[in-house]
């Protein structure tokens, strides 16, 4: 069997933006890392690999199909991994439960993860047909049919365009309202695509309103901003931060707050004299994003809307 030293020893999956992270992060053993959303497990193949000996690494998720994948995929590091079925928002109550008070890297990958697009059953995509589900963790109670099914139309229309800035969502959401129940994924992306004929696009009339019900159903952007203050809490000095977003809301908020905690000062720019008594936790590693080049993008379809930041604690 192969170990971590092995030269020849490869990753089962390589991620998104997988070699920019394992560089950003610097992992060395024997340090402490977090993969935030473990998914398959790419990331945090790469950080146990790089800090061998003895680096250990803490995996979180919410989905149970993705801690079993990444159970096994991780097997090779035997007793240097550790993996939780929990959120990201409770990052500092993992980290006790471990007995761990501060990490030298963080890395969060947001969003659907491939794996979960990929099965129809999950509900996630609208060129397959599946349940209306779309929850990363399939104990909480809502999923997209419920909202779907069971929000009023101002709701609806509200939901599609703070999440899926989708500029038509009141003219989908009267859509929708007057054609439910709906209990498919084909179903409700048929009954938009019908209703949006003749309207030229790029992309599948459906794509901005399943983007807004999954973030909705997820709480998506409510809990990055949960999770941002404590990951910077959670890092040593020196110890970095490395958040992957997909979509212009996740990026923005991730942006705001490295922008913010990189300043001693967050006053209004009106205001003459500093009164907030804010002083900078992070230095800003990435002033600009990283994106994919054109040979990730061409061999991996979801990595062209990707985009890496990454800050480091002072």
């Amino acid at each position: 069997m192969k170990n971590a030293h092995d030269s020849a020893a490869k990753p089962p999956h390589v991620s998104v933006l997988y070699h920019q992270i394992i560089t950003a992060l610097r992992p060395v053993s024997p340090g402490l890392y977090v993969d935030a959303t473990i998914g398959a497990a790419g990331h945090a193949w790469g950080i146990l690999e790089k800090s061998s000996p003895d680096g250990q690494l803490l995996g979180l998720d919410t989905d149970p199909q993705a801690l079993a994948l990444s159970h096994q995929r991780l097997s090779i590091f035997h007793q240097r991994f550790h993996l939780l079925h929990s959120s990201y928002t409770e990052l500092r109550n993992a980290l006790l439960t471990l007995g761990w008070d501060h990490v030298d890297g963080i890395v969060a990958d947001l969003g659907v993860s491939s794996m979960q697009i990929d099965s129809p059953e999950r509900g996630f995509s609208f060129l397959n047909d599946g349940p209306l589900d779309m929850r990363f963790d399939p104990s909480q109670p809502v999923s997209a049919e419920t909202l779907v099914n069971h929000s009023t139309e101002s709701e609806l229309a509200d939901l599609i365009w703070r999440y899926g800035e989708e500029r038509r969502s009141r003219h989908i959401a009267r859509v929708i309202v007057q054609n439910r129940p709906f209990t498919s994924t084909l179903q409700l992306a048929e009954t938009i695509k019908k209703a949006s004929y003749g309207i030229r696009s790029e992309i599948h009339p459906a794509t901005r309103t399943f983007q807004a019900l999954r973030i909705a159903v997820n709480h998506e952007l409510d809990s990055l901003q949960i999770f941002l203050p404590q990951a910077v809490e959670s890092l040593a000095p020196g110890g970095r931060l490395a958040v992957i977003s997909f979509h212009s809301l996740e990026d923005r908020i991730v942006k705001q707050f490295f922008r913010r905690e990189s300043r001693d000062c967050i006053c209004p720019a009106d205001q003459p004299v500093c009164i907030c008594g804010h002083k900078a936790s992070l230095i800003e590693v990435t002033r600009h994003p990283i994106t994919p080049d054109g040979i990730e993008v061409s061999s991996n379809v979801r990595a062209r809307s990707a985009k890496l930041r990454v800050a480091e604690k002072r």
